[in-house]
């Protein structure tokens, strides 16, 4: 009996923060609005039929007015279409898509940005070896991007038939240079390019006048000349 009343007193201080509300068949609070407007906790979401195109309703809970974490998408006759994520609102990390017959026809990889962060560090995956994973700290363009692994799958068999590896919302070629970020092993030993961009840190290094000099004089006798530098 204690325990009946415990849990309707906790419901009833849940549903008191919402401004408005329903009660689902299970007596769970749902469809939350605080008093500030922003939806809160479990929602179902019902789109009726438009103009040709299906209607369909959807599942899962609001934190602040933005969608979080797994959210379900079923057809208005109850077969379920898709299980996707959220964070801050966004797509975020793998989304699953299914027939009408259950069978999943596709799968998508996303990457959210993080609201307080302007850059994100992020997993790169080798088109080559998908064993080869790299971190590359990189500027988030957009609120949400394709990123990492694509698959289409055949319905009733379940084989493969596509697979492709995005990056930041640029599909990867195999160059491993997709939107400009350059894949590299953090492991693997240094190689010419490297040295030389050792080289032009060091030129950039030197003062602006010693730059100069040596520009001017390019190409004539060596001449020493004291750089006020030490060592090295």
């Amino acid at each position: 009996m204690l325990s009946v009343i415990a849990a309707f007193i906790f419901w009833m201080s849940g549903a008191a923060q919402c401004k408005d509300y329903t009660i689902g068949v299970k007596g769970d609070t749902l469809n939350c609005t605080d008093v500030k407007d922003l939806k809160q906790g479990k929602w179902v979401i019902r789109v009726e039929e438009v103009r040709g195109e299906p209607g369909y309703e959807e599942e899962g809970e609001f934190k602040n007015g933005k969608k979080e974490g797994p959210w379900r998408v079923y057809s208005l006759m109850g077969d379920l279409l898709a299980i996707e994520f959220y964070r801050w609102g966004n797509k975020h990390g793998k989304q699953q898509y299914f027939n009408a017959m259950g069978d999943m026809v596709r799968e998508e990889s996303w990457l959210a940005q993080n609201p307080d962060k302007p850059t994100e560090t992020v997993e790169v995956y080798d088109v080559n070896d998908p064993k080869k994973v790299y971190l590359v700290e990189v500027k988030m363009e957009a609120s949400s991007v394709a990123h990492g692994f694509w698959t289409i799958y055949e319905p009733g068999t379940g084989k493969v038939l596509r697979k492709e590896n995005f990056i930041l919302g640029k599909l990867d070629d195999g160059s491993g240079t997709a939107n400009g970020i350059i894949k590299k092993d953090p492991n693997a030993p240094a190689d010419a390019n490297s040295t030389s961009k050792k080289e032009e840190t060091k030129e950039k290094a030197k003062p602006k006048e010693i730059l100069d000099y040596e520009k001017k004089n390019s190409g004539k006798k060596k001449i020493k000349v004291r750089t006020g530098q030490t060592g090295g």
